[in-house]
């Protein structure tokens, strides 16, 4: 493989910090490809997969939640990096279809009459206003026009708003006391009630770096907001070194017309490095664009999402605290008696598999077999009922090795043309929101690599096209998919009310965005 490579193509992936080992890899999963994931079967309340947390244990949890993180330090970790292409999809199609005046598109193109007729609505609409005043057009005339297309070239268009290249974070979401801020600012609220720590709130947000020194510009803007706290926000970029080479439809590596080599982002999984580098004692983990309002500027009991958030924290504190106080014990040469209780709570409790001969085993053994299946990184993972939202699932998969575990996984990752495969699919109840609580360190307050317990067998290869040319690329086990893996897995049923995505821009008109 090396032969392949010129002189200028080595000293390129030099400078990107990706050894000639890893990109052997690479070209191997591509020949390759990644295996399916083999479903055992979907978690579900009914089959023990999932946790439905009892009314009378809410409050219990949340408290106990509270009462322990003040010893603890807590991280509240969003990835942030991903531009809203997406979110504005329908009117980007629009524009590049309709110049100027336009009617009867309705049908055609209907999720841009309904962006249309609730433009007000929206809490960037003073600020679209605004920027096409400031080139001396006036929006209402252009409404009254029917020029649609010009007003979504405003929004979008890079030398306006730019709201088709942006990331998420920084576009206008919400309205508070009459002014609009964007979606970041509901992750600083959400810091201040469940991560804050005598006083201190640590956010980490992982940034693209062109848009690196406007994240900084809108944090310190947002700061001076909550009087009675300090931010410690730290920022962080996708590593270059978990990029992965493009390739046509033979495998051969792709070339820009400068003739170097196509490297593209290894996907939402390339994040472990980042998580990696933050040592919190309990890192949440949720995306950017997952928010509910929540006036800064008004003292208010937690809002029901934030009380689930310090649920699934009270979950893991106490999994962690009996998890803990096992392994201390293993340590101390345990008897059988002990052995066997340890082996029922990992079983009934952790949803770990103990094989068919545990039983048999030395009590050296036992106690080495325990250790390593309870002294893993723990993550409680909300889940919410299945309303057809796209995305993963949490499934009882089973390994090459025969181990069935708890993982949540993509769609694309299972082999959807075998029935067996298709119907336990079929049978989920629940789908993932990304809303997880994590357990960084171990029982002698170590700091895990997690790099140690993901599955790099849980990639995903994606075909595109650009131009003539098929463009395959891989992505990393995701980082709530295959990059954690072999972690000690928790699923939690959570309430509808806690997953509110901004998928697309109208999603912002729902009554949960516009309370």
């Amino acid at each position: 493989m090396a032969n392949a490579f010129s002189s200028a193509d080595i000293e390129q992936m030099s400078a990107l910090g990706i050894s000639m080992d890893a990109l052997e890899i690479q070209f191997e999963n591509f020949r390759k490809k990644f295996p399916p994931i083999h479903l055992y079967a979907a978690a579900t309340v009914d089959n023990g997969g999932i946790l439905r947390v009892k009314d009378s244990d809410k409050q219990r949890l949340a408290s106990f939640y509270d009462e322990k993180r003040s010893n603890l330090s807590v991280l509240k970790f969003v990835p942030a990096s991903g531009a809203a292409s997406r979110m504005f999809k329908d009117l980007a199609e629009f524009s590049s279809v309709y110049f100027g005046v336009c009617y009867n598109f309705e049908k055609e193109y209907p999720a841009v009459k309904t962006f249309i007729d609730n433009l007000p609505k929206f809490a960037f609409y003073n600020d679209l206003a605004e920027a096409m005043k400031n080139s001396g057009l006036d929006i209402d005339d252009y409404l009254n026009r029917h020029d649609y297309a010009t007003i979504i070239n405003y929004l979008l268009g890079k030398n306006f708003m730019g709201y088709g290249t942006q990331p998420k974070a920084l576009l206008l979401f919400h309205k508070y006391d009459g002014k609009p801020y964007p979606a970041i600012i509901e992750h600083f609220t959400e810091g201040v009630r469940y991560a804050e720590n005598n006083g201190h709130v640590a956010l980490h947000f992982t940034v693209s770096p062109e848009h690196r020194s406007d994240f900084e510009t809108t944090i310190e803007r947002l700061k001076p907001i909550y009087k009675d706290v300090t931010f410690d926000v730290t920022l962080s970029e996708q590593k270059h070194y978990t990029d992965t080479i493009a390739v046509d439809e033979y495998n051969n590596p792709l070339r820009d017309d400068d003739g170097r080599l196509i490297f593209r982002p290894g996907g939402h999984g390339a994040l472990l490095e980042n998580l990696n580098e933050c040592t919190a004692d309990v890192v949440f983990i949720k995306n950017i664009d997952n928010v509910t309002p929540d006036n800064p500027f008004v003292k208010s009991p937690d809002p029901e999402p934030v009380l689930w958030k310090k649920i699934l924290g009270g979950v893991l504190l106490s999994l962690q605290e009996k998890t803990f106080d096992y392994l201390n014990r293993l340590d101390n040469a345990p008897d059988a008696a002990t052995l066997s209780e340890i082996a029922d709570f990992a079983a009934h409790t952790l949803n770990i598999m103990i094989p068919d001969n545990f039983a048999t085993l030395s009590a050296a053994d036992k106690t080495a077999m325990l250790h390593d299946k309870l002294n893993r990184p723990m993550r409680v993972c909300g889940m919410v009922l299945n309303q057809g939202e796209p995305g993963g699932g949490p499934f009882w998969v089973e390994g090459s090795d025969g181990n069935i575990s708890l993982q949540i996984v993509e769609t694309n990752q299972i082999n959807r043309k075998d029935p067996s495969q298709e119907a336990i699919l079929q049978s989920s109840t629940h789908f993932n929101p990304v809303d997880l609580v994590c357990g960084m360190r171990d029982y002698k307050g170590r700091p895990f690599d997690l790099l140690k317990y993901r599955d790099p067998k849980t990639g995903f290869i994606t075909n595109k096209s650009q131009g003539a040319r098929t463009l395959k690329s891989q992505e990393l086990p995701g980082l709530w998919n295959g990059s954690m893996a072999y972690w000690t897995t928790i699923f939690v049923e959570v309430p509808l009310i806690t997953f509110n995505p901004v998928k697309t821009v109208n999603d912002l008109l729902r009554k949960e965005h516009l309370s």
